[in-house]
């Protein structure tokens, strides 16, 4: 980063610590006023996810589900900014991990790497907290998409590495858990898996959410390749500025496992927790614009190219 993005970076994180320094409460105040102009962000795409995803509803439901979407996605943001000026104390308070028994027994029995599998469901920033719970028997890292800005890029970069764990860039991700393994760390890795895989990267679909949907293989084909355990993130919210995030095993020995199962079974886990709480799923991505058909017909035609 040049000096220039470097001094703007600054000026932005200090603008915004400012602002994060207010009490939660305060921050959701603030949500809550931009909430009606926040309503109009994508909101073609946000009605058309929901319109597709729950065929069986009325549109009055649909129009409920998406009122309180983007009452959350005010909070979201507001609770993500929060994190530029939070205590540990009151960040270990507000956001909670359970199921961490057995993994524990895991590693100090000899387990080396532990994946966790999760949505852009709830609060996904807070989750990079979690090292602030496993200290004692692993460390923390997170798979990320490098943001196209520069500064945007590193200013999350800054909150999420704050809690100690190490964020690693989808290029390297299979490099660097490899070289973590030599170097004999334990490592709990969280993959935020539900989004839109490149046409490259497509090679299964399953049923999500009443579409034929691509998803993301590559953190169950490294896991099984490093004999990970494979495990669930499952995150509830009792009440508003509060989570808690339960590990549930998918695979603790994932080799013998049929090829996408896990994959299939993470789906089915995200989409029971998207039924019964679908204001807490980022709807204003455009999951499904790469269709089944159409990667079919890409595939025929790459096929023919080959034998001709």
């Amino acid at each position: 980063m040049d000096i220039g993005k470097k001094v703007i970076l600054t000026l932005v994180k200090g603008c915004l610590t400012a602002i994060a320094s207010l009490p939660l409460n305060y921050l959701y105040l603030l949500g809550d006023c931009c909430y009606p102009i926040v309503r109009c962000y994508r909101k073609k795409v946000v009605r058309a996810n929901l319109l597709s995803s729950f065929p069986e509803k009325s549109i009055q439901e649909i129009k409920d589900i998406e009122r309180r979407f983007y009452h959350y996605f005010c909070d979201l943001a507001m609770e993500t900014l929060k994190t530029l000026a939070i205590s540990k104390e009151e960040m270990m308070r507000r956001m909670t991990f359970s199921g961490l028994e057995t993994p524990a027994k895991k590693f100090s029995a000899g387990r080396t790497n532990l994946f966790v599998f999760m949505g852009h469901f709830g609060n996904w920033e807070w989750v990079a907290s979690l090292q602030h719970w496993t200290t004692s028997f692993c460390n923390c890292a997170q798979i990320y998409h490098p943001l196209s800005n520069e500064v945007i890029d590193q200013l999350f970069l800054d909150m999420r590495n704050q809690y100690g764990g190490e964020c690693i860039p989808m290029k390297v991700a299979v490099r660097t858990l490899l070289r973590q393994r030599a170097e004999g760390q334990k490592v709990l890795c969280g993959f935020i898996s539900d989004q839109q895989p490149k046409w490259e990267n497509i090679h299964h679909f399953t049923p999500f959410l009443h579409h034929d949907t691509a998803v993301f293989t590559g953190g169950e084909q490294i896991g099984k390749k490093m004999n990970a355990m494979m495990y669930y993130g499952h995150m509830t919210r009792p009440k508003r500025g509060y989570y808690n995030f339960e590990l549930i095993p998918i695979a603790i020995n994932p080799a013998p496992v049929p090829d996408y199962e896990i994959t299939d079974r993470y789906m089915q886990m995200l989409e029971a927790d998207i039924n019964t709480h679908p204001e807490l799923w980022l709807w204003t991505h455009k999951r499904w614009s790469r269709t089944k058909e159409e990667w079919m017909r890409r595939q025929e035609k790459e096929n023919k190219n080959k034998e001709s």
